[in-house]
């Protein structure tokens, strides 16, 4: 790895890394790639302590391969990206992507130690370590999370670990309007309820569905969902079918040519952006809202006409800027891709962000123009 890197720093060879490919398309279309560099020999759990729940896995090391693991010790790295089997440690940090138990547990930037790359000149940086605890310098861990391979080859990731729950409970709330399922996602946001996930979904068929998971003992969570019960001034909750937290997934394995965009959403603006994308798309377009309690939100719609979309992520993106939100496109048709600025404005941060980068990166050669601001 340091090798390949040093050549095609040296000859100025734009490298794309690449663990199993599942979120390629993210982020914005490279203009030209003329090595692509695998990550798949970094496929070992490399060091792991029970008693200290910690864990070093290889960039390669598939989530499930990590969770399967783990669950011989009743442990977890509580995260849950998108396609477990196949999405990777390294790619699961370079796009910082997380679920619904981010809402309990927090999301990559909280769970990763430590973290070994291959800078672009070939130099191997390692930074972090199996405890928490003060460095100087860059906080190397985090800022690998999340930016998408563009300032080093992530090569191993040392990951804090929680307890696999004893038991787990899922309960389901039809709504008929968005503002009373927001008002009961806040209530169980402001009560002594400890959900592992909380997320509301709707759709252009008017459905909507707020779930809420509790883990713990069985004791403990009877007692939870009683009191959730009594939020949502219902004697009982029913039992999804299915599995709601595979919603996520489902946006993908039914978007064929649709639109998929990631947006931040303030908690107490669910409901007022589910009544904005009602209107702005209405009847005239099928799409599906998901959003957790903590503001992650996703959108899946049908790509429709070019100018339409980019019309409505334009809209869009101004109305979730006056509470400090946003929205990123992170799957088009390919001409689309094109014509539309998938990441929108990075503000003031983008000239720290581009100094980081011409400190790690001073030739560009890793995901040029893959991310934020052309970096």
């Amino acid at each position: 790895m340091s090798g390949v890197l040093r050549y095609a720093n040296e000859s100025e060879l734009l490298a794309c890394p690449r663990g199993s490919g599942t979120k390629l398309g993210w982020g914005t279309p490279p203009g030209a790639v003329d090595l692509a560099i695998s990550t798949a020999r970094f496929n070992r759990v490399l060091d792991y302590a029970p008693h200290d729940m910690t864990v070093t896995a290889g960039a390669s090391v598939t989530i499930a391969q990590l969770q399967s693991t783990l669950a011989e010790h009743r442990q977890r790295l509580a995260l849950d990206p998108l396609w477990p089997e196949r999405a990777t440690v390294g790619g699961v940090v370079a796009t910082n992507d997380s679920g619904a138990l981010r809402l309990r547990y927090g999301g990559v930037r909280d769970l990763i130690l430590g973290v070994t790359v291959a800078l672009a000149d070939g130099t191997i940086a390692a930074s972090g370590g199996k405890v928490v605890k003060n460095v100087a310098g860059y906080d190397l861990p985090k800022l690998m999370t999340g930016a998408l391979g563009t300032l080093g080859v992530i090569t191993r990731a040392v990951f804090r670990l929680h307890p696999l729950p004893e038991s787990s409970r899922t309960l389901s709330f039809a709504f008929v309007d968005s503002k009373a399922a927001n008002d009961f996602i806040l209530a169980v946001a402001d009560s002594q309820v400890v959900p592992t996930g909380l997320q509301m979904r709707t759709g252009a068929d008017g459905s909507i569905n707020v779930d809420i998971r509790i883990d713990g003992i069985a004791a403990g969570i009877a007692a939870q969902v009683e009191s959730v019960c009594k939020l949502a001034g219902k004697a009982s909750a029913s039992e999804p079918e299915g599995d709601p937290w595979q919603a996520r997934e489902q946006l993908w394995s039914s978007a064929g040519s649709a639109c998929i965009f990631k947006l931040s959403v303030l908690p107490t603006q669910l409901a007022s952006t589910v009544e904005f994308v009602r209107g702005s798309l209405g009847g005239s377009s099928a799409w599906r809202l998901l959003m957790y309690s903590h503001g992650l939100a996703w959108l899946c719609a049908e790509a429709g006409e070019g100018m339409r979309v980019i019309d409505f992520l334009a809209k869009l993106r101004a109305f979730l800027s006056r509470t400090g939100g946003s929205a990123v496109l992170l799957q088009a048709p390919a001409e689309l891709r094109q014509k539309v600025d998938v990441w929108g404005e990075a503000g003031s941060a983008l000239a720290l962000m581009t100094r980081i980068k011409q400190q790690f990166d001073p030739r560009g050669i890793l995901n040029r123009a893959r991310f934020v601001g052309g970096i």
